[in-house]
């Protein structure tokens, strides 16, 4: 496990943007039931936690995919993530609805994005992958490339990882599910029942109910 995935991990939990709710669980975009939700989006309230992200979402930018030539950050979670990225790494930015909008234009996309540009799509979590890949499809429309995608954070759920496959894109993250389990335990976040319940909703998340 890398240092930056502990790192970060151990950001996460002291700002509390690590949610558990075994006996009430959370409903996700994608219908699935979780005892647990990261909301990494946290980070922006806190400055030198917001300029870490930042940071070093543009170093993995820079170290894993080169020659980029726009960023693209995911509505909502990533907006700002993604505009801070773009602002750091002096390039222009667009963010992708999860669906046109229903006035004005309609834009599916909002910015400017110019055929042929290599893009890097920013995400502030990935659970099944889904939202996130559809952002994808959308840049790939505008005949623009996609060369990868970042994310603060992802569950790691191997219907996820198969749908990255599939679509041909290049995942790289600041921490994972694991990391911060490990954290977690370690600094007494959570405690071994808590353990036990995440380990039985790890196995069948699309059918865990908690009950």
């Amino acid at each position: 496990m890398g240092t930056l995935e502990k790192l970060f991990a151990e950001k996460l939990l002291k700002v509390k943007a690590i949610k558990l709710q075994p006996s009430n669980p959370f409903t996700w975009a994608s219908g699935w039931k979780s005892p647990f939700y990261c909301d990494n989006r946290k980070t922006l309230s806190y400055p030198s936690l917001r300029n870490f992200v930042k940071v070093e979402i543009s170093r993995l930018v820079l170290e894993k995919f080169g020659q980029v030539d726009a960023i693209a950050g995911v509505a909502t979670g990533a907006i700002a993530q993604g505009a801070l990225v773009a602002e750091e790494l002096n390039l222009p930015f667009v963010y992708v609805r999860s669906s046109p909008k229903d006035h004005g234009l309609e834009n599916l996309i909002e910015g400017e994005l110019r055929p042929g540009m290599k893009v890097v799509v920013i995400e502030d979590l990935i659970s099944t992958g889904g939202s996130s890949l559809k952002a994808v499809e959308a840049i790939r429309r505008d005949g623009c490339e996609v060369i990868g995608m970042i994310a603060s954070y992802t569950y790691g759920f191997p219907v996820a990882i198969e749908a990255f496959k599939n679509a041909n894109v290049e995942l790289a993250t600041l921490t994972n599910y694991e990391a911060v389990l490990e954290v977690a335990v370690q600094t007494g976040y959570i405690n071994e029942e808590d353990v036990e319940v995440l380990d039985a909703w790890r196995k069948d998340p699309a059918h865990w109910t908690g009950k």
